[in-house]
């Protein structure tokens, strides 16, 4: 997984009804674009994140419109 700065990250909820997590990318740690990131939660919580494979990037494209991969 790669992710920029300014990327929005969504994590799945583990459980039937547990709510989505959405984030943003400001700062990436790891090399090669890789993780650990630091991200801003929708909560205003900010922290280091190691992605699994329940997490989603949306690259944000240089003219502001979002790409999902």
């Amino acid at each position: 997984m790669r992710a920029h700065v300014g990327d929005q990250i969504v994590v799945r909820g583990a459980h039937i009804g547990d709510p989505e997590r959405h984030g943003v990318i400001v700062e990436v740690h790891g090399e090669d674009e890789g993780p650990p990131y630091l991200v801003r939660w929708s909560d205003g919580h900010e922290g280091v994140f190691f992605p699994s494979s329940d997490a989603t990037i949306t690259h944000a494209s240089p003219g502001g419109a979002d790409q999902s991969a």
